[in-house]
């Protein structure tokens, strides 16, 4: 007997409805892989799994400046560039809309500098994406007293706002969070039909990725209002005002576990951000913090069946190792993620 057209959309919707998803981790990747997979499969249960979440997670520390690092990798270059434009629509999608000032997503003027360097100014990633991108004017380079310089302007967004955002829309949908430490993803088999596995620096322990290892970063957060432009200097120093605060950085300490803050490492950043910008010295400092960024020489997005000794499978999709750019490339590496997904579960990808 056939069916018609219609029985087969309800048929659809009903298999849709019965997709559990579980998307491990709660920081900026694991929150908007979770917000797009309700976008994508209408009626699946998600359900985020996380031991931390908001100020505890690691995206809280980040700045959250689009601006991709020339070290950012996918598995190829036309891979790497789509996520990189996907994650610029997708925020400068945000920006123009009236929840920008509550998702903490706003215009980003500013300026690369290098006093010896011109290729550090220069960033074929972001060039053809971002609004503007330019060399600096000799007038710019001879009022900050550098070399070689662009003026650029991109997008900011700031997780303590954007997390809160992310949850919100998150939960009014339907989805589900729960606190739970997790020790293997074997531990979600049969209670979900695929897992987004989005636990960034935990897929070393919670996968066996020993190829994901920590890059230390350490920034002060500082009251500035006149600071109104983004400031890299050579690439060590960073000035990143965002909307409550202003980050001064940075360091970059590759297989590094220290989560304390480091007097030595505060003493050279105030010092450079101050050297650069001497009215930074009656900046008001609100408070100094450390996180660990969970770098993996090419950020893992891809699709796995898990075969555990017990018998059991469980379909995965890995969206981590993003490293010092999870906040910048979290919708490009989610937006494929979730068409992985949907291949995983026999669905033809929309996205």
């Amino acid at each position: 007997m056939s069916i018609s057209t219609h029985e087969n959309d309800r048929i659809h919707e009903q298999d849709t409805e019965m997709v559990r998803i579980a998307v491990v981790g709660a920081g900026v990747v694991g929150l908007t892989s979770a917000n797009l997979l309700q976008e994508a499969i209408p009626g699946a249960s998600v359900t985020i799994i996380a031991d931390r979440f908001g100020q505890d997670t690691v995206s809280d520390v980040a700045a959250g400046l689009y601006r991709p690092g020339l070290q950012f990798q996918g598995p190829n270059r036309e891979i790497t560039e789509k996520w990189l434009k996907d994650s610029y629509d997708y925020y400068k999608k945000i920006l123009n809309s009236e929840d920008a000032d509550e998702a903490g997503v706003k215009r980003a003027p500013g300026y690369m500098f290098s006093s010896n360097q011109p290729k550090i100014v220069k960033n074929f990633l972001m060039e053809p994406v971002v609004e503007e991108y330019r060399p600096c004017t000799q007038k710019e380079l001879d009022q900050y007293k550098m070399k070689y310089g662009s003026y650029i302007v991109t997008i900011l967004t700031e997780c303590r706002r954007f997390l809160p955002y992310m949850t919100r829309k998150f939960q009014e949908q339907g989805g589900q969070i729960i606190q739970r430490y997790l020790n293997s993803l074997e531990e979600l088999a049969g209670d979900y039909d695929i897992v987004c596995n989005c636990c960034g620096f935990g897929a070393k322990d919670l996968v066996g990725d020993n190829s994901v290892t920590p890059m230390r970063g350490q920034v002060f957060k500082v009251r500035a209002p006149w600071i109104t432009h983004f400031y890299y200097v050579d690439y060590d120093t960073y000035i990143l005002p965002g909307f409550d605060s202003i980050t001064l950085g940075g360091t970059r300490q590759f297989d590094s576990y220290n989560t304390e803050v480091c007097k030595h490492d505060a003493a050279s950043i105030w010092e450079r951000c101050t050297n650069f910008l001497p009215s930074l010295q009656k900046a008001e400092v609100l408070k100094e913090a450390v996180g660990l960024r969970p770098y993996r020489g090419i950020v893992r997005v891809e699709k796995e069946l898990m075969k555990f000794d017990n018998g059991k499978t469980l379909k995965v999709v890995h969206n981590y190792g993003h490293g010092g750019y999870g906040v910048m490339a979290a919708p490009g590496t989610s937006i494929y993620a979730v068409s992985l997904v949907k291949e995983m579960l026999g669905q033809q990808s929309k996205l």
